[in-house]
């Protein structure tokens, strides 16, 4: 299910898709919305199974035959160890000026690398929209001020990483007033949106929230 994230009213133009070494979708998302394909090393030979012809791949291709690769296809060497092939291909989404990312196979598999790729969004989040979608959930790091319209009775965590400071909720079962999470006492998981519209503020430290999957259209604003 596409998220149509908005900033100042407008839908974003300039979106990429990203294809990344963990789980991979049960289900392709409609490809038709992006401006580009992306995807590191690994992950290539899931799109190539599926006869998906990305536009971009990057990594550092150990162990990496380059000739099964088809013509056509922009081929990026990162081979700084220093940083993750997700990291690396953030970068060069950041740097060729897109917007928002939407990601998949962030999680699952090695769940080391799930929560490494949290931490990588995590540093990156002022500077490109970064969306994570898996079979269960889709899920980012809120903006101070974000608004959920067209998920009413689905679930919606709300979890710090590792700190967030004066959260008020609007639209959940259970809401918040100024109050505070934090990844060693209290956390914001398993709430229930119980209006159309749901309302997250917070004032300092970084928030994720997390989006119950299910057939029905939704907005992040």
């Amino acid at each position: 299910m596409p998220v149509i994230r908005k900033f100042n009213g407008c839908r974003i133009m300039n979106r990429a898709v990203l294809f990344i070494s963990g789980q991979p979708p049960a289900k392709l998302p409609d490809l038709n919305i992006f401006d580009k394909i992306y995807c590191t090393d690994q992950a290539y030979f899931y799109l190539y199974s599926k006869k998906i012809k990305p536009d971009v791949i990057s990594g550092d291709f150990d162990n990496f035959d380059l000739k099964i690769i088809e013509d056509g296809i922009e081929v990026i060497e990162t081979p700084d160890q220093d940083y993750t092939d997700f990291e690396k291909a953030l970068k060069i989404l950041i740097e060729r000026g897109f917007e928002e990312v939407h990601v998949y196979g962030g999680s699952g598999r090695e769940q080391d690398h799930y929560l490494g790729n949290l931490s990588v969004a995590c540093k990156y989040r002022e500077k490109l929209s970064i969306i994570f979608f898996d079979d269960y959930s889709y899920y980012f790091f809120a903006e101070k001020e974000t608004q959920l319209q067209g998920y009413k009775d689905r679930m919606i965590s709300l979890y710090p990483f590792p700190v967030t400071r004066g959260i008020t909720t609007e639209g959940l079962k259970y809401p918040l007033n100024d109050e505070g999470l934090i990844i060693t006492g209290r956390i914001g998981i398993r709430n229930t949106a119980v209006d159309d519209v749901v309302k997250i503020t917070f004032k300092d430290g970084g928030l994720l929230i997390f989006i119950e999957n299910r057939p029905k259209k939704g907005m992040i604003g």
